[in-house]
């Protein structure tokens, strides 16, 4: 009698965890389907070996049950990025609503685990300069950005399940590093400091490569660990660090001026007036200068203790590798 085929579901497959985890699961040999809706995978992610691609709007039930047949495992990635207000209800619905589908279909299912990503956002805020360790409770709070209330949520959904017999682990990652999208999310970072932005805020904030969480999702995948969410951190680094990393790494001019509360507020306001008349993304909002301006430190040992065999990635390397493929891509633009 031939076993079962174990099929790997991942959502959200096209976007910037996702991605790098499908490529991660393609390269041990998983079968994996890969699902996107608005974002297309390019040619590259379209022929890894053992991938197999389906578009899927994880609000629709139908689409999720059709999705989910035959799934043993579940990789939940997929999530509306935003930091901009009027996107609220959007946020709120979408990031809530796609995450109760999945957990109600994995119940249904009765897959054998489920690996939700989730952010440091969603966990509560502590006082300034406090630790911040996967015990945290959230509370409402001025720092707390409409895309936290939303990864909130959709984690209650995640333990909500877990109650209904869900076997599922979370993770926490903090600000995430890689290569992807220049133009969006964090990997937008690389492409600021590139051109020289000479701006940097006194904030402390926990980092990670994008490679070391998919691969802490597999781990904790394999490992027999439910119930447990975990903050996913190579280390706690000042936003001035971070970019002067970057900048030494890319020959170019690190940031040299110190932007407080007041600057800052400057900064947004004309980043957001530059998005209204330009249409593309802002690079600063209210809420991403406020967080920047915070000293957050969080934790990392709980994992580390989960998953004796895993280790994070040098920050310095992390840096080196992202900046060689952000100048290997703008050679290949001139």
């Amino acid at each position: 009698m031939t076993s079962k085929k174990n099929i790997v579901l991942v959502t959200g497959a096209s976007g910037f965890v996702g991605s790098h985890l499908v490529r991660y699961l393609s390269g041990r040999g998983e079968t994996v389907r890969a699902l996107y809706n608005s974002r297309p995978p390019n040619d590259e992610l379209q022929q890894l070996p053992g991938v197999s691609w389906l578009k899927c709007d994880l609000l629709d039930v139908y689409d999720v049950e059709e999705a989910m047949d035959g799934v043993t495992e579940v990789y939940h990635c997929a999530a509306i990025v935003s930091f901009k207000k009027e996107d609220k209800a959007q946020l709120l619905h979408f990031n809530t609503e796609s995450t109760a589908n999945v957990v109600n279909e994995a119940l249904e299912r009765n897959v054998r685990k489920m690996i939700y990503v989730s952010s440091i956002a969603s966990l509560g805020r502590s006082k300034e300069g406090e630790e911040i360790t996967e015990e945290e409770q959230w509370e409402e709070s001025k720092y707390n950005s409409v895309y936290a209330e939303s990864k909130h949520l959709a984690e209650l959904e995640v333990w909500r399940g877990q109650g209904e017999g869900l076997q599922a682990a979370v993770v926490n990652p903090g600000i995430i590093l890689g290569e992807g999208d220049w133009d969006t999310g964090s990997s937008n970072l690389v492409k600021v400091v590139y051109k020289e932005f000479p701006y940097y805020t006194g904030g402390i904030n926990a980092w990670v490569d994008v490679m070391d969480v998919a691969k802490a999702m597999y781990m904790l995948m394999k490992s027999d660990i439910t119930g447990e969410r975990f903050i996913v951190s190579a280390g706690n680094f000042s936003y001035k660090e971070v970019f002067t990393t970057m900048a030494g790494a890319m020959n170019r001019k690190p940031p040299r001026k110190l932007a407080g509360k007041f600057l800052s507020g400057i900064v947004w306001r004309l980043s957001v007036l530059k998005s209204k008349l330009t249409g593309a993304p802002a690079t600063i909002t209210k809420e991403t200068a406020r967080t920047a301006q915070r000293r957050a430190l969080y934790n990392n040992q709980k994992l580390l203790k989960a998953l004796p065999g895993f280790t994070y990635t040098p920050f310095q390397n992390s840096i080196e590798r992202i900046a060689r493929a952000y100048l290997d891509d703008e050679k290949l633009k001139s």
